[in-house]
């Protein structure tokens, strides 16, 4: 049994099965799953979405295991007092996270079972649950090709359908090029099925109870559809392999939003909220362990991206950061250039701002957010602004951070924690007075003013989106303190594939041995 769990959660036997109900009753849903045994597509969809709550989530395991010693440090997103190898990602950080893919890949892979399996009339029926599915998993299934290149994919979590067949249920490796092809290829077919299908009012009702991320509105799966494959052709777009398709696709879907409807308010975003906060039930009330763990100074912020928000008078502030103790109210990041005594001396001496904590760390109705009308705004301002509409891009520009400081106040809006008091929701004389700061029109570098509206919307919210997207900018650029016997010298530009999958995939891992370097560029990467 050890040897079966540590294959990645690949082959996961045993699933979550759920029973019906509203998500304000959450806590009833998944009192105690291991009893339900009957397995429906329905109920499958929503196990699948619990499954992958751990990656969705600001969820302590993700925040301080995986993100807080890897992409927080690549990125700047924190301020942490600097230690030896601290550029090279741990494998138990890349362990944790490859793993809980895979749990939800597992949980995809059966629903796709029980959907194959099941008779005509109940597919259509129940095609609405299959769709959305997918598209989820689409999301997820990027965010890991992103983090590693090649993986295990179109023959992966087939232990089931291999009828318990060990030796024929060890995965292949699918190219990252041909993965990102495939879904392209079905989120196009899914999305313009979403915009014609018909539910019937029974079905319609059980999706609305079922679905956790659009509470059953078949418009905005359709719209996290297109927005997803928005995001997708944005990222490939200079990619010598991609760019007519990503130009050919990405001119169609913009030049017809009636078409294709994308998500530009956050009363669309696609995202997890939490309506109890029962230990059985979503919730994220445990990240306060990953930001306030004493002695791991995890909350600090980074003097990188305070000293932007000082500066600019970014509205956002002080919804995403608390003043230190002794600071006399002033907003002072870590310095990521200093030596470890000095920074361990501030860390310690209470003058450092960290994230604010009823925003963040006590919030526990702190949304999972998966696709966001800034996300949206920012990608059709760089595509605007790289086919020469100039207009376009810079109003898009300005309502993706309008959205963003929007959205901030309302996740703080959402804590019922007030050890910091709520800050005046901001005016539009505030966010003007941001955006004639960021200066538009006189920078010639708007890109640039993009790639860092990205780094702070994306934060520790979406850090595996900001990673891929600052790769793909190469913008902002970070410094960091290295020591002569550090073997990782710069920030990597992906991360190694787990350990297991050496020791227990081994046939299949030797096969991409010569790309698991992190210093080896994922296929769009090409700047």
């Amino acid at each position: 049994m050890k040897r079966y769990i540590l294959i990645l959660g690949l082959f996961t036997a045993t699933l979550i099965y759920t029973t019906s109900c509203q998500k304000s009753a959450f806590d009833d849903f998944y009192r105690d799953p291991s009893k339900v045994t009957e397995a429906t597509v329905e109920r499958q969809f929503t196990g699948m979405i619990y499954s992958y709550r751990q990656l969705i989530m600001p969820e302590y395991r993700n925040l301080f295991v995986t993100l807080r010693p890897t992409i927080f440090r690549y990125l700047h997103i924190t301020g942490w007092e600097n230690e030896e190898n601290q550029l090279l990602p741990g494998g138990a950080a890349i362990e944790d996270r490859w793993t809980r893919y895979y749990e939800g890949l597992a949980q995809y892979r059966e629903l796709e079972t029980i959907y194959n399996n099941s008779v005509a009339v109940e597919q259509e029926e129940k095609r609405i649950f299959f769709l959305a599915a997918k598209v989820l998993f689409y999301d997820q299934t990027q965010q890991i090709v992103d983090l590693h290149g090649d993986i295990p994919w179109s023959k992966a979590g087939m232990l089931s359908t291999n009828n318990s067949d060990y030796l024929s249920s060890y995965p292949a490796y699918d190219h990252g090029e041909d993965i990102y092809n495939v879904m392209l290829d079905d989120l196009k077919a899914i999305g313009a099925e979403l915009k014609t299908i018909t539910v019937s009012q029974s079905m319609q009702d059980r999706f609305k109870t079922q679905d956790l991320i659009n509470n059953g509105d078949v418009a905005l799966w359709e719209k996290y559809c297109n927005s997803l494959r928005v995001r997708m052709l944005m990222r490939i777009s200079e990619s010598p392999e991609f760019a007519a398709r990503a130009t050919q696709e990405l001119t169609e879907i913009i030049g017809n939003p009636a078409s294709y409807p994308l998500i530009m308010t956050n009363e669309e975003n696609a995202q997890l909220d939490v309506f109890s906060i029962d230990d059985n039930s979503i919730h994220t009330k445990n990240i306060e362990g990953a930001f306030e763990a004493e002695g791991w100074f995890a909350n600090l912020a980074s003097k990188r991206m305070v000293d932007h928000m000082v500066e600019n008078e970014d509205p956002r502030l002080p919804f995403i950061f608390e003043p230190g103790a002794e600071a006399d109210g002033a907003y002072i990041g870590l310095d990521q250039s200093l030596t470890t005594p000095v920074q361990s001396g501030l860390a310690r001496g209470g003058t450092i701002s960290i994230f604010n904590r009823s925003t963040f760390s006590r919030n526990q109705y702190f949304p999972g957010v998966l696709f966001s009308a800034t996300e949206t705004n920012l990608l059709l301002s760089e595509y605007y602004q790289k086919n020469g509409n100039a207009a376009a891009a810079k109003s898009a520009f300005g309502n993706g951070v309008a959205a963003s400081v929007d959205l901030y106040r309302l996740i703080r809006s959402k804590s019922a924690n007030n050890v910091v008091p709520a800050p005046a929701a901001p005016t539009q004389a505030q966010i003007n007075t941001y955006l004639t700061n960021l200066d538009w029109d006189g920078t010639s570098n708007k890109i640039g003013l993009i790639a860092t509206q990205k780094w702070i919307h994306f934060g520790v919210i979406q850090t595996t989106q900001s990673w891929a997207e600052i790769r793909r900018y190469d913008y902002p650029t970070f410094d960091f303190r290295v020591q002569n016997s550090d073997i990782q010298k710069i920030a990597p530009v992906k991360w190694n594939l787990p350990p297991s999958e050496a020791t227990y995939n081994t046939e299949n891992y030797n096969t991409v041995r010569d790309q698991d370097n992190v210093n080896t560029k994922l296929f769009w990467d090409v700047n």
